[in-house]
């Protein structure tokens, strides 16, 4: 499904990268304004103006044996073992040699799965603690904001990310808020201590766009008697904006065009707004949009036929279990809670078997967060999403629905080629966990990230406190 989704867009790619493939002389604007190029050459726009910075932290080879795996992928081993060298998974399999030097731990009864990705958090732009001041995730000044940027929010300090951590939490994807049509790019870091985003933001991870249907965008804006107010308003900013986007994209191609082919040519005004919505039609930013009814994403999905744009996930989407096949034809993804609905009408229509069905019937589905105290226990989420769709007699296996947390997310992310599942030659992104992680009484014992250790239940030098958590003088310990 998305992976065809993936293939497709290197081809959308190859016109955008005229725009990312810099020489070294290209100019841009960081305003808006107009680019220009002093020697003749082709302007173009840097895709990736804030890259990351991220560097793993050394780690050794690890051997762990003898543990129940799931391998990410739908896959279980029994007394099986993983191998972790360079940061690397090595090798999943039973009976593998030891290595020279390798750290070997005996996990007889405890489980191994891939780390858990949260594919919707407000982790960093809604911190902790929840004061007017930290309340960055909205910009709710006007209904399209696609020129914000979440990373540009994250508070690094969040303690959050260390609760995260210790429920196995090693990839998480940061959204705006949902009160805009076009909220702008969200970002997926590295569960991580950085000083700086950049520090925790994973590398060539595709940008997001966060785009919202429903009632929050009608009720926000048509609470202060302006457009939209009614679903009908959203269609129709969503269909300007478009079009808008794609005189945009045309404007730029012939400029591209003329001036490849030596004509003289002047580049158009640069456009922030407009640029993350470029990117998005030339397949190289991932729409994730929140939308609970089915109704709703059907009509999002004839809005993105009619604009030749992909949805990669619709988030929420409480009713998906009336169109999974809508959903696997359109190659959507949605993210959805495990037992969350009825706080509004357009959620009241929910059921705990959601997850399940849209599974079961093709759809390409996964559990997430959208909460501080979510994120720190999705292990659990899923077992009651999965004890709910048993109960209606569907049958789905444990490690099947692991994947709702791990290779579903990051293929929905356009990381699964790093992370995600137990595969040689992917991140060594891995948890240990005290027993069956569908368990209440079980917990993260180690976290892996890049195979270091980032997360050891029994070692508290080895669980990251950021700098908020450590007070200031005279308030006592922590």
């Amino acid at each position: 499904m998305t992976s065809n989704f993936l293939k497709a867009s290197v081809g959308l790619a190859a016109v955008f990268c005229l725009a990312a493939c810099s020489d070294g002389g290209s100019a841009s604007s960081g305003s808006g304004g107009t680019d220009t190029a002093d020697d003749g050459e082709v302007v173009r726009i840097n895709l990736d103006p804030y890259p990351s910075t991220y560097q793993p932290m050394s780690s050794g080879t690890t051997l762990i044996q003898n543990a129940t795996i799931f391998d990410g992928l739908g896959g279980q081993v029994d007394d099986g073992d993983v191998l972790i060298e360079d940061g690397l998974i090595a090798a999943v399999g039973q009976d593998l040699d030891v290595p020279d030097g390798a750290t070997v731990i005996d996990a007889a009864g405890r489980y191994v799965t891939p780390g858990v990705i949260d594919i919707h958090s407000h982790l960093g732009v809604y911190p902790s603690p929840g004061v007017g001041a930290h309340s960055d995730g909205n910009e709710a000044t006007q209904p399209v904001t696609a020129e914000v940027w979440a990373e540009h929010s994250v508070w690094p300090q969040d303690p959050g990310f260390e609760a995260a951590l210790a429920g196995g939490v090693t990839t998480l994807h940061v959204l705006p808020g949902s009160a805009n049509l076009f909220g702008g790019r969200g970002v997926t870091l590295r569960n991580v201590s950085g000083r700086t985003v950049q520090e925790m933001k994973f590398p060539d991870a595709p940008y997001t766009l966060k785009m919202a249907c429903g009632e929050n965008p009608s009720r926000v804006y048509g609470n202060r008697g302006s457009s939209p107010a009614t679903d009908m308003g959203n269609m129709a900013g969503y269909r300007a904006a478009w079009q808008r986007a794609s005189d945009y994209r045309d404007d730029w191609q012939e400029y591209w065009d003329a001036a490849e082919a030596g004509e003289d040519a002047s580049p158009p005004r640069r456009d922030l707004e407009l640029d993350t919505m470029m990117g998005v039609l030339e397949g190289e930013v991932l729409v994730q949009m929140h939308c609970y009814r089915a109704d709703q994403m059907a009509q999002i999905m004839d809005l993105a036929r009619e604009f030749d744009y992909q949805v990669t996930t619709f988030h929420h989407a409480v009713e998906a279990y009336k169109i999974p096949d809508l959903l696997a034809e359109n190659g959507a993804c949605v993210a959805v809670w495990a037992d969350w609905g009825g706080f509004k009408m357009e959620a009241y229509d929910s059921i705990r078997e959601n997850l399940a069905l849209s599974h079961a019937n093709g759809a390409c589905a996964m559990i997430h967060s959208d909460s501080s105290g979510g994120i720190q226990r999705l292990n659990q989420e899923i077992a009651k999403a999965l004890a709910d769709g048993r109960r209606a007699g569907i049958e789905i296996s444990e490690a099947e629905a692991w994947t709702w947390v791990a290779n579903n997310p990051a293929t929905a992310l356009g990381i699964a080629d790093q992370t995600g599942s137990l595969q040689p030659g992917l991140r060594g992104d891995v948890v240990l966990w005290s027993g069956n992680p569908f368990s209440v009484y079980t917990r993260a014992d180690q976290v892996w990230i890049d195979g270091a250790m980032a997360y050891n239940r029994s070692e508290e030098n080895t669980q990251p406190v950021r700098d908020f958590m450590l007070g200031q003088p005279g308030e006592g310990d922590q």
